[in-house]
């Protein structure tokens, strides 16, 4: 599962804000920021590692299928290995800015331990909201995924015309229309006339048909031919709406 790029700039700002905060507070308390600054940022890596390869690896892997003696496996094993790592950054750190002497970074320096806790701490908070986030995703996915199911069973469509109710089979409709004040049906054999609208028409049909134009809405299978601006479909080509093109563009990427 990768990051969205939408969500990738929360995801920077969040570790900028856990960067700064945790810098002041422990700055402060070590009368030290720059000290600070330097554990928080070499730590920062190994946490943040620990968190993605869990929120993105483990959980849409193992959770999300209920495989959890796995998932606590593998997570006692991310935790051993990341303590590990980072009993090695601070080991360094310290040959690096201290010499092995805490003299120099302020009577509180060598509490890197609740340093540490406290980035393991935020890790799970942001662990558990992101848990939420994929959750709810999935859920609307899986509902998604049963409207559409819901939809292909049932494999006709009902539509009142000439106040009577026709069912029309979604393999026969080529294009449907959008006209002043009703919509037409466009089958292989026949044009059926309703006063629905084009709207309300599209939330009930199937992934396989397209809005293309504000007036038009396609059966993707009876697709022939596709430019930049037309589509034809079975024996009509048709105009595909301005506003409409980027969408059509990846739409039929996926279809087809």
């Amino acid at each position: 599962m990768k990051i969205k790029s939408s969500n990738l700039y929360y995801h920077i700002l969040y570790w900028i804000f856990v960067i700064v905060v945790l810098t002041l507070a422990f700055g402060r308390s070590w009368d030290n920021k720059i000290a600070a600054f330097f554990f928080v940022s070499m730590l920062l890596p190994i946490v943040l590692g620990t968190s993605y390869f869990f929120n993105y690896f483990l959980v849409p892997r193992l959770l999300f299928k209920k495989q959890i003696l796995k998932l606590s496996l593998y997570t006692i094993y991310t935790l051993i290995i990341s303590l590990y790592l980072e009993s090695i950054v601070l080991m360094f750190s310290f040959v690096y800015f201290g010499n092995f002497s805490f003299q120099n970074l302020g009577p509180n320096a060598s509490d890197t331990i609740l340093l540490a806790a406290v980035l393991y701490l935020l890790v799970f908070i942001g662990a558990f909201i992101l848990m939420l986030l994929q959750a709810r995703e999935n859920n609307k996915v899986i509902e998604y995924l049963s409207s559409e199911n819901g939809k292909l069973k049932i494999s006709f469509l009902e539509i009142l015309s000439n106040r009577k109710i026709v069912k029309v089979s979604y393999k026969d409709i080529i294009y449907i229309e959008s006209l002043s004040d009703h919509i037409r049906i466009n089958t292989n054999n026949e044009q059926i006339k309703s006063k629905e609208k084009i709207s309300n028409l599209m939330s009930r049909l199937p992934d396989v048909f397209l809005r293309i134009h504000r007036s038009f809405i396609i059966n993707t299978e009876k697709i022939k031919e596709i430019s930049y601006d037309r589509v034809l479909v079975g024996r009509f080509r048709l105009n595909i709406g301005r506003s409409y093109r980027k969408e059509v563009k990846e739409a039929l990427k996926t279809i087809r």
